[in-house]
Formats: structure tokens, C-alpha cells, sequence
């Protein structure tokens, strides 16, 4: 998904730019594969689109997200950039700029502004070239045939945050529940933002299926832990 829009005074250029790497690998075409071929295009299109309806005008930026900040006419003050541990990003000029918690329109307008103490009427433009932060991780007892990045087996690891993913979703996407899992005592940890303290929810996964139990929405930086039968459970 790609969103273009610009102000007729020429002071403001949004773009945000979903590239998240769906390209397809390993297709031979010959006519005998036609028909395949057209299918996995099709789901390959469906993936992405999946993946690109995190990248809104409202979307936060995290760490490790990777900008094109661009300045109409001025090369010398466009980059690629790679937003910082710390939340922060490096521009000529102005300095460090505190990316982190903004949409990407937020950053345009903190950029523009502090780029007119030396240029009249800056056009900036913000392009969101990968997302980097949108992840969770599940560790522990997961079965295989999942989605974690850099496995081709599954088993948990750490997995592309798909918007309004759940609990019951996510451990589907890591693979699915092992035979040994302790489906009581899953662990979700989540980190604390803007000064919060981090999180910690132990949910019951047979309340979920069963009796209705809260179905918790999977947040960017999440940790679930599958504990397995073999553990032992302090009091």
C-alpha cells in the first residue's frame, strides 16, 4: 500500500511506502506451470496485503524501522536511515530527532519545521522502507510449520506482526502448540513504553478456546512463553 498526499502550498509531501520484502523466490515459468504460478502470485498478493495494512497514516514508528527522509530539491539532506536503539535518528542540520512513538506524519512536521532555520519552505517527505519493529517472538513449547524469520520449520522464533494479530493467532503463526505444552500458564511479556513499567499476562489457553476467555491483541515487541510439562513452576 502506497499513500501519497500533498498540500497545494507546497509546504507538505507525505508518502508512506509498504515494501516489506514479498517478492517471490524460486518460480520457474514455463506454460506446463502457468497455472500454478498464477495461484501463488495470488497468494503472495494476499500476503502483502496483509502485511501492508499495519503501514498507515497512523502507523508509530519503532526501532529499527527503516526511513527514506527525503528534502524536495536538496539531495545533500535525503537519506536512508535506520531508526536507533534509542528511538533516534541522525540528519544533517538539525541534528538528532527522536523518531520512535511518532506517526510518520508527526516526523515529517518535526523535520520540516526544524528545517526552516536554514531553508525557506522545506518540502519533506517520509517513506517507510521497512518495518523492522513489527515483530513478536514465541519461545518454548511451539510445534513446527510456522513462520519465524530465518527458520523454515517453525518452532517459534521471532515472527512479522500482522495487524490485529492474537494470542490464539500468533501461536498458529510460531506453529501451533506442542504435546507437552502447559496450555495454563502462557506468558506474555510486553514492553513498557513512554516510561511504563513493562507487562507480564499468564493466560489460560483452554479458557480462551473454551469458555471465552480474553483473546489478548499481540503488540510489536511482544514475547510469548509456551512453558512445557518438563518445567518447574515456582509457587
Amino acid at each position: 500500500m502506497i499513500r501519497t498526499e500533498y498540500r497545494r502550498n507546497g509546504q507538505v509531501v507525505f508518502l508512506v511506502a509498504s515494501l516489506i520484502g514479498m517478492g517471490l523466490t524460486g518460480v520457474t515459468f514455463a506454460d506446463s506451470n502457468m497455472g500454478a504460478i498464477s495461484q501463488e502470485v495470488s497468494r503472495a498478493e494476499s500476503r502483502a496485503e496483509k502485511r501492508a495494512l499495519i503501514v498507515t497514516d497512523q502507523y508509530i514508528i519503532g526501532p529499527e524501522d527503516i526511513l527514506e527522509v527525503s528534502v524536495w530539491r536538496t539531495p545533500e539532506l535525503s537519506r536512508e536511515i535506520v531508526v536507533r536503539p534509542d528511538g533516534r535518528i541522525s540528519l544533517p542540520l538539525i541534528g538528532e530527532v527522536m523518531a520512535v512513538g511518532s506517526t510518520t506524519a508527526e516526523l515529517r512536521d518535526e523535520i520540516t519545521e526544524k528545517l526552516k532555520v536554514y531553508k525557506e519552505n522545506p518540502t519533506v517527505a517520509i517513506i517507510v522502507k521497512a518495518i523492522k519493529s513489527y515483530f513478536f517472538t514465541v519461545q518454548g513449547a511451539i510445534g513446527g510449520g510456522g513462520s519465524a524469520e530465518g527458520k523454515s520449520g517453525g518452532g517459534g522464533g521471532k515472527i512479522p506482526l500482522l495487524s490485529h494479530t492474537t494470542l490464539v493467532q500468533a501461536i498458529g503463526l510460531a506453529g501451533g502448540l506442542s504435546s507437552d505444552a502447559v496450555r495454563s500458564r502462557i506468558t506474555i511479556f510486553r514492553l513498557g513504553i513512554n516510561g511504563e513499567a513493562p507487562k507480564k499476562f499468564v493466560v489460560n489457553y483452554e479458557d480462551i478456546i473454551l469458555r471465552d476467555g480474553e483473546n489478548i491483541e499481540i503488540k510489536p515487541g511482544d514475547t510469548i512463553v509456551v512453558p512445557s510439562q518438563t518445567q518447574i513452576f515456582l509457587p
